[in-house]
């Protein structure tokens, strides 16, 4: 467990400088250039997260069942993680409603990711797991809208085509993570 914790304060300590100490990175970024900043800064986040992969894995081992969860809990993370899918998407696909109404659709997506998990699942390393990451993107998307407020930050408007875009775009990565990578990648397969 010792390990999954460290690799979360890395990888999340990380993403948290705009929070904790954002006159600190700008003055970083401008010392070494953003090019440099941002290839410390991915650096620090892949090994965070090569830890965090590492220390679920072991505490994966010896597990600590803590409750356990409904049967149907499966299906309502199933629901919500297909929710989390189009609202990544949103962070990406251009001019969609979606970014446009929540401003951050990427830290909600970690949000109801993070939730469907604790969810559907009962076990010490989960809580751990995704506690730290609801928290986490919680705090971070207080602190950017926040930020948005603070610098008048305006979203364009979405559109039919882009908004319709973000939803297939979605849709077709969750399925194609839930019913296929999930089980490759995580060994264990959602849907049977």
């Amino acid at each position: 467990m010792t390990i999954l914790i460290l690799g979360l304060l890395v990888f999340l300590g990380v993403h948290s400088t705009r929070i904790i100490a954002d006159d600190w990175r700008t003055a970083q970024m401008k010392r070494l250039g953003e090019g440099p900043w941002k290839g410390i800064y991915t650096l620090l986040s892949l090994a965070g997260f090569g830890v965090i992969i590492w220390g679920f894995g072991l505490a994966r081992q010896q597990p600590v069942v803590l409750w356990m969860p409904p049967a149907g809990m499966r299906h309502v993370a199933g629901l919500l993680t297909l929710i989390a899918f189009v609202l990544l998407a949103a962070a990406y696909v251009p001019r969609n409603a979606i970014k446009a109404s929540v401003h951050h659709p990427m830290l909600l997506a970690v949000k109801v990711w993070a939730f469907a998990h604790l969810l559907s699942n009962g076990k010490l390393a989960d809580l751990v797991l995704f506690g730290a990451f609801l928290g986490w993107a919680v705090v971070c998307f207080i602190a950017a809208r926040k930020r948005d407020r603070a610098a008048g930050t305006q979203y364009p408007a979405g559109t039919p085509g882009g908004t319709t875009a973000t939803v297939i775009v979605g849709a077709a990565a969750w399925a194609g993570f839930a019913f296929w990578l999930h089980g490759t990648l995580i060994g264990v397969r959602p849907f049977g």
